[in-house]
């Protein structure tokens, strides 16, 4: 069930240098359908979808040309044979327009008496399989070397999650040239920086706790004392951008720069700015968007 090179760069082709990652209870259609107009390629859907992707199915049949994927299912709650005959229906109805994202969410939070995230992967990656669900349709969330390499063995390739550009260009050494690379991003379109910041921290410091993540900070350069209580201001800026749209976007470019295929951009503003930071975005970026032609 390799994946060919003709199949992964038609995606890439598809979905562009730029989609939209949000928590999926917040994709309402009007927001959905916002992310299309302006151009993105395709939304991540964060916060652990159900399997049996029903949200999913409306959010496609609610728009025309984006992608929709999973960033990520966990694997911790949703069962791969539900999984797997969900996939078979999505994709059905919305040929080449879904990706299967899966990861091992958080093992302490999830389900503290499971076994190795990467063991685990593994049996549910044997899952899909015997259920025929296609290697180029799946991906993996992935920050360690281990699951990035697994990611580029039996999927389309890795969407890291709250990295930066230097694990961008890490993760492009390990999993090699052609496999699809998708980190998330964090940008805070504000100019006063204490207040970017601190919208930054708000959606960062949750993850703190969490021994995936505090590993791969550490990876990063990070010390014990920047992880402490709520983050550094160094750790902050490192993980999320945050000042004008061109400020902000520059750091998408980095990414690009250091072997990304494609940003996974989490926009963080005040729900009244939104509609706003997400068009300035697109403009920054220059996408083409219909709601300018």
């Amino acid at each position: 069930m390799n994946v060919s090179t003709a199949q992964r760069d038609s995606l890439k082709q598809q979905i562009g240098s730029f989609g939209i990652w949000r928590t999926h209870s917040k994709c309402d259609t009007s927001f959905v359908q916002q992310v299309e107009r302006l151009g993105f390629g395709a939304l991540w859907l964060g916060g652990s979808p159900a399997g049996d992707l029903v949200e999913v199915e409306r959010m496609l049949s609610e728009t025309s040309t984006l992608v929709i994927a999973t960033g990520i299912i966990n694997i911790w709650r949703a069962d791969a044979e539900q999984v797997a005959e969900s996939f078979h229906r999505v994709a059905a109805a919305h040929p080449g327009r879904f990706i299967l994202g899966i990861g091992g969410g958080h093992p302490e939070r999830d389900n503290p008496l499971a076994g190795r995230p990467y063991e685990a992967m593994l049996q549910y990656l044997d899952v899909l399989d015997r259920q025929d669900v296609p290697s180029e349709s799946r991906m993996l969330a992935a920050l360690g070397p281990r699951m990035l390499q697994l990611a580029a063995d039996r999927s389309l390739g890795a969407h890291p999650y709250l990295t930066t550009p230097g694990h961008t260009r890490e993760a492009r050494e390990i999993i090699g040239a052609e496999p699809l690379l998708v980190p998330e991003q964090r940008i805070v379109i504000e100019a006063d920086p204490d207040l970017g910041r601190e919208l930054a921290r708000q959606t960062i410091a949750p993850y703190l706790k969490l021994t995936n993540y505090r590993r791969n900070f550490e990876r990063f350069g990070f010390d014990e004392e920047s992880m402490r209580d709520v983050g550094s201001d160094a750790l902050i800026d490192g993980l999320a951008a945050h000042g004008p749209a061109e400020v902000a976007a520059s750091r998408l470019l980095e990414h690009l720069d250091a072997g990304a295929d494609h940003v996974a951009v989490q926009v963080i503003a005040a729900p009244d700015d939104e509609s706003d930071a997400y068009r300035a975005l697109a403009e920054q970026l220059e996408l083409t968007s219909a709601e300018r032609v």
